[in-house]
């Protein structure tokens, strides 16, 4: 059963191997504007996550009926080229908004769903009232990933109808399972898929309508025993529906309920971990806090080593400045007391540094040579 799972997380919310996502385009767009990078982290990525951001703020103001290639790059504070060495058009840039917001919710719903005591029942339980937490507290990713995703162009429906394609292979897996042990879905055949599939899609349609109705009230969490009432009757038959309907109704802490990383807050965005920062980040300093997240407790020539910063007096004032921006400390007694400083990163400097660098090593796959032909208009809303 575990099993099961594992093969479909990769089918659910794992990258698939035809997405784009504006993939090919931030390679390219790294290849023409920096050259590659023997770490793959440039400014490229930081205008990328500037982007990014951009998008996610107006897709919380306006949806995705607001979302123009100019919008974006004015919001960004950069040129219309910039946007089109990165991403095809407007809905490619939505694609990768939707993969990050579908990447912070997949950790919560799968840890809560594989540490649950009990049944498969138990964890289908604990993973959806997650899923229901998590949408409470974080309404615009919920509306990006449920709402805005129907109103998207027929790449992000492809996007999403892997995702739900997936979610109803894993319940339809681990449900059979674990009510008849030895049959699978290849057993039963297309209708076997298809009935996961439609009870994902069933409890999708009530989420979705709560959340597109201005009628309806009351917390997403009162959502939890109807829905989990509608996944069990097809695999556990109508007593267990009941019993699903009459148990309380879940109880979840606010700490419980986060999504990693930053609110997707008035003015900010998980998708930028650049917002209110003072200065401009560039390929440099990005190099220092790398050098500090490989080496905590590092001195300022052991930094400066590692980053490629040979000036002790450069990556002094470099220091200093992060240090004021709060993305660094130093815990050493520096060299007015006879000791070397010891730089660590702060919890926003780890963000900052390990949203680049991943965001960084998931687009930075393959080959990095090839320009993306052609920087002119494509389609899409402009």
């Amino acid at each position: 059963m575990r099993g099961a799972v594992g093969s479909a997380r990769g089918a659910t919310v794992g990258r698939a191997s035809t997405r784009r996502c504006g993939a090919d385009g931030a390679r390219a767009g790294v290849a023409m504007r920096e050259g590659a990078r023997p770490d793959g982290v440039g400014v490229s990525e930081i205008q990328r996550s500037r982007m990014l951001g951009s998008a996610a703020q107006l897709l919380s103001q306006d949806g995705y009926g607001g979302l123009s290639v100019s919008r974006i790059v004015s919001r960004a504070r950069v040129s219309r080229r910039t946007f089109y060495e990165v991403f095809d058009d407007r809905e490619d840039c939505f694609l990768a908004v939707f993969d990050d917001a579908l990447r912070r919710v997949r950790g919560p719903v799968l840890e809560a769903y594989g540490t649950a005591a009990g049944g498969w029942v138990e964890r289908v339980r604990a993973g959806l009232v997650a899923l229901l937490a998590l949408f409470e507290e974080q309404p615009r990713v919920s509306s990006l990933l449920v709402v805005d995703a129907l109103r998207a162009g027929p790449r992000v429906l492809r996007r999403r109808a892997e995702v739900m394609g997936g979610l109803g292979l894993a319940l339809e897996e681990c449900g059979v399972g674990g009510a008849r042990s030895g049959e699978t879905v290849s057993a039963l055949g297309s209708s076997g898929r298809l009935r996961g599939e439609g009870v994902v899609g069933g409890v999708f349609s009530v989420i979705h309508t709560r959340l597109s109705s201005e009628r309806e009230q009351g917390s997403l969490l009162d959502l939890a025993n109807p829905l989990m009432s509608m996944v069990v009757l097809p695999y556990r038959g109508l007593a267990a529906a009941r019993r699903e309907l009459e148990r309380p109704a879940p109880r979840v802490s606010r700490s419980a309920r986060a999504v990693p990383g930053a609110a997707w807050g008035d003015g900010e965005s998980p998708l930028d971990p650049l917002a209110g920062l003072s200065m401009r980040l560039t390929y440099r300093t990005l190099r220092v806090l790398g050098a500090i997240a490989q080496q905590p407790g590092a001195s300022n020539r052991v930094v400066g080593s590692t980053a490629g910063v040979g000036d002790q007096g450069q990556i002094s004032k470099l220091l200093a400045r992060l240090e004021r921006l709060g993305l660094v400390h130093n815990t050493g007694r520096g060299h007015s007391h006879g000791e070397r400083n010891a730089w660590w990163l702060t919890p926003r400097g780890e963000e900052v540094e390990r949203a680049v660098r991943v965001r960084s090593a998931d687009d930075g796959a393959g080959d990095r040579s090839a320009p993306r032909q052609g920087g002119g208009e494509r389609g899409g809303s402009r």
